[in-house]
């Protein structure tokens, strides 16, 4: 799949990165690269696999919801660059 400069330069902008000729046209080349091998990959046919299958000594690896209250909270928010009251303000992000 043909993946051209100005897309990157497009991906780039909406990222808010700015890229200069040499470094759009480098990852250009490489996420053509990288679809091409997704590309490749979904010539493989996945019927024949089982996808629930679970091995029988498989165990959970999630643990128990459990609350708990942050009692030192001058040393949770030592990093904060702003705060309003009891909230965290961070930069505007959407145009």
């Amino acid at each position: 799949m043909k993946v051209t400069v100005d897309e990157i330069n497009k991906i780039a902008r909406l990222a808010k990165l700015k890229f200069s000729d040499e470094e759009a046209a480098k990852f250009a080349d490489e996420f053509e690269k990288i679809l091409d091998y997704f590309n490749a990959l979904n010539k493989f046919s996945l019927d024949d696999i089982d996808l629930h299958a679970v091995e029988k000594d498989a165990a959970s690896v999630t643990r128990a919801d459990e609350s708990t209250e942050f009692t030192d909270k001058q040393s949770l928010f030592s990093n904060v660059k702003s705060m309003r009251d009891t909230y965290i303000q961070v930069p505007k992000i959407l145009e």
